[in-house]
């Protein structure tokens, strides 16, 4: 049965630098946004923060709700391990508020390996999820163009 989740990421630019998270499994490195699962009674604001402080061990503000984007795990490329998904991603701007710690001070997820900053203007260049969202970060770095991105990977 598929269950339907609310997820809240963060984009975070600093000095034309976007910052990931970084995981590797058998194709090698991939990336994702600082963020994760909303929790029963938290509000989206206080999912991201929470997430944030697991996952970069830092404080973040969060600015404007920028990309909505709905995931269907059985119309992508992990459809064989992930076909009962269904995420409703809220992804928000966001600045540090607090200087990043070395990796051995947070608190990573499963699989994550470490943090990094990739230039924007070479997204495309690697395996970030959403990949949908590499190509209007590296085209359009004022984050201009539409809010709600349907069912993209």
């Amino acid at each position: 049965m598929v269950q339907l989740r609310n997820s809240v990421k963060a984009i975070i630019i600093q000095s034309d630098r976007l910052l990931t998270i970084k995981y590797v499994d058998p194709d090698g490195e991939w990336f994702s946004f600082p963020g994760g699962g909303q929790e029963a009674g938290e509000t989206l604001h206080q999912a991201l923060q929470r997430e944030c402080l697991e996952e970069l061990g830092i404080k973040i503000e969060i600015g404007t709700l920028r990309y909505i984007r709905e995931y269907f795990g059985e119309n992508h490329e992990f459809a064989d391990h992930d076909s009962e998904a269904h995420q409703v991603e809220f992804i928000f701007i966001c600045s540090i508020a607090t200087p990043l710690p070395e990796m051995s001070m947070i608190k990573p997820d499963p699989g994550q390996v470490g943090i990094t900053w990739l230039p924007v203007k070479d997204l495309t260049s690697y395996r970030l999820y959403p990949k949908f969202i590499r190509a209007l970060l590296e085209t359009a770095p004022d984050l201009s163009g539409p809010v709600y991105l349907g069912d993209v990977n």
